[in-house]
């Protein structure tokens, strides 16, 4: 049976969007990152880069959350556009996967987690400035269409509600009202009952509420590593 490493974080949320809507049979295995899971012997083997999600597909490892989606999709046949818009699939999951992906996780950052020290303000500029860009690319986009690629729901869709559902989180109260167009699509998929079980996914598992000495260190290792 597929493994899914996981937590209830952005990213491997929308894989367990994936696997709810296609019925694939899983089990998931909880890697609390604040307690630092993410770095043991174990779970490097299935991710060097120590991070969730990842899958064990009997055997077959895959990590990077957009990777997965596009895995699955590929394994299945579900939930993957048509090959005529093969162009626009990988445009728009690439654009999520390097654009809205980093920018929301670093705007989250700034905004909630960072020291306010003398870098701060330029930092947090920064990654709301660009976040902001980002999900007005979206927005723009989805005023002229219903779904991110050709006229169905897909893992286009997915990768982009794994972020964009917590857009008031990265960019502030007011960032749905800003991107109506997004918010209609997160919306849309957030009602679906594939999207309710993926999200009360994390509930079934207990992972470390605090953000306090010991998760700053294994979420922000940079704040207590010197880099030469």
């Amino acid at each position: 049976m597929l493994k899914f490493y996981f937590n209830g974080s952005p990213n491997p949320t929308k894989v367990a969007l994936y696997l709810e809507e296609a019925g694939l049979p899983f089990e998931p295995v909880a890697v609390d990152t604040r307690r630092g899971q993410q770095f043991t012997p174990d779970f490097i083997k299935i991710n060097p880069n120590a991070k969730v999600p990842a899958i064990d597909d009997n055997g077959t490892i895959v990590f990077d959350s957009n990777a997965i989606l596009l895995y699955l999709a590929e394994k299945t046949g579900k939930f993957l556009p048509a090959p005529a818009v093969r162009g626009q699939t990988l445009s728009w999951l690439m654009f999520i996967a390097t654009g809205i992906g980093p920018y929301s996780g670093q705007a989250v950052h700034f905004r909630h987690f960072a020291p306010k020290d003398q870098n701060h303000d330029y930092a947090h500029n920064r990654y709301q400035f660009e976040g902001h860009r980002h999900y007005k690319v979206l927005d723009d986009h989805l005023a002229k269409n219903r779904y991110m690629v050709g006229d169905a729901y897909s893992i286009v869709d997915m990768a982009l509600w794994g972020w964009a559902r917590m857009a008031a989180f990265v960019l502030g109260e007011d960032a749905p009202a800003k991107y109506p167009n997004v918010k209609r699509l997160v919306d849309e998929i957030s009602a679906r009952p594939a999207a309710v079980r993926a999200i009360a996914l994390k509930d079934k598992f207990t992972f470390k509420a605090e953000m306090d000495d010991e998760a700053r260190g294994n979420m922000f290792k940079h704040m207590t590593t010197k880099v030469a």
